[in-house]
C-alpha cells in the first residue's frame, strides 16, 4: 500500500508516450506505491546523452518537480497491465535538488535494496523524506501558477494537508492504438479553442495533445466499442479540464466553444 508519498523517475528517452506534468506511464509492479492523492517528486538520473543537457536542470541525478496523482488508468493493448497515472498540481523547481547532500542520499535506502535502489522507476518514501527534499527547492511556482508557462514564485513554506486515507478508485482500460488513430484523424490542434502545442512551444511541445472520449467511459461502467473518428476528439489540456470540471456534467466541444465566445451555458 502507498505511503502517500513517492518519487517517480523520468528518463530523457522513453518508449512510453509520457507527458511531463500530465501523465506518467509505469509497470504494474509499482501499482501499490501510486494511488490517487499520492504526493510525488519527479526525479532524473545521471545524464547519458549530452544532447539532452539543455532540457535538464542538472546533468547529475536530481529532483526537479513536485506534483500529485489525480487518477490512474489501466492500459490494455500493446502493453497489457501497464498503468498511467494522471498528474495534477505540477510545479517545476527553478533549480535542481541533488539526490545527495554531503555524500549522503536524501532518500532512505533499505538495506536489501542497496544494490538496485536507484534503478527503480517508482520509489515509495516517507512524509519526512518528502518534506526534506521539498524544503531544499529554493523556489517554485504556486499551484495556481503551475504549468509550463515559466511563472516563478518564491517558496516561503511547505505544508502537507490532511491525514493519510485509503482511496478506492475504478480505472477504465484504454487502448493506446486508439489515441494514435484519433491523432491521425483529428490532428494535434484543439477542436475547441484552436491551440496547438507544437506551434506555440516548437519541438518541445510537438505531438502533445489530449484525446477526449466524447462519451466518457465511466457513464456506462461497461466496455464500449470506440470509433476514433466519431467517439474521440483532440483537446488541449485547458479545454479538456473544462469539459470535466463538473462531476455531474460533461461538456460538449460546442459548449466549450460557446464559453470561449462568452456565451452562457444553457
Amino acid at each position: 500500500m502507498s505511503t502517500g508519498f513517492a518519487v517517480i523517475t523520468e528518463n530523457d528517452e522513453s518508449k512510453w508516450d509520457d507527458e511531463t506534468g500530465v501523465q506518467y506511464h509505469y509497470p504494474k509492479m509499482y501499482q501499490k506505491y501510486l494511488e490517487p492523492g499520492t504526493k510525488v517528486l519527479y526525479y532524473k538520473g545521471r545524464i547519458k546523452d549530452k544532447k539532452f543537457e539543455s532540457e535538464r536542470l542538472s546533468s547529475d541525478p536530481h529532483y526537479f518537480a513536485v506534483a500529485e496523482i489525480s487518477h490512474i488508468e489501466r492500459v490494455d493493448g500493446e502493453q497489457p497491465g501497464e498503468l498511467i497515472a494522471y498528474i495534477d498540481g505540477y510545479r517545476e523547481f527553478s533549480e535542481a535538488v541533488p539526490h545527495k547532500v554531503d555524500g549522503e542520499p536524501l532518500e532512505n535506502i533499505p538495506e536489501k535494496q542497496k544494490s538496485n535502489y536507484w534503478r527503480r522507476s517508482v520509489r515509495d518514501i516517507s512524509k519526512a523524506v518528502f518534506e526534506k527534499i521539498l524544503s531544499k527547492a529554493t523556489s517554485l511556482p504556486s499551484t495556481s501558477d503551475s504549468g509550463r508557462d515559466g511563472v516563478q514564485g518564491r517558496l516561503t513554506s511547505t505544508s502537507i494537508e490532511g491525514k493519510k486515507k485509503v482511496v478506492y478508485s475504478t480505472v477504465y482500460e484504454r487502448d493506446r492504438n486508439l489515441r494514435a488513430q484519433a491523432i491521425k484523424i483529428h490532428g494535434l490542434t484543439c477542436k475547441a479553442c484552436g491551440f496547438n502545442f507544437g506551434e506555440t512551444y516548437g519541438d518541445y511541445g510537438k505531438g502533445l495533445i489530449h484525446i477526449h472520449h466524447i462519451r466518457p467511459l465511466f457513464e456506462t461502467g461497461e466496455p464500449q466499442s470506440v470509433n476514433p473518428e466519431t467517439d474521440l476528439v483532440s483537446l488541449c489540456a485547458n479545454c479538456h479540464t473544462i469539459v470535466h470540471r463538473r462531476r455531474n456534467r460533461t461538456l460538449t466541444v460546442e459548449e466549450v466553444k460557446n464559453l470561449i465566445q462568452g456565451k452562457e451555458l444553457s
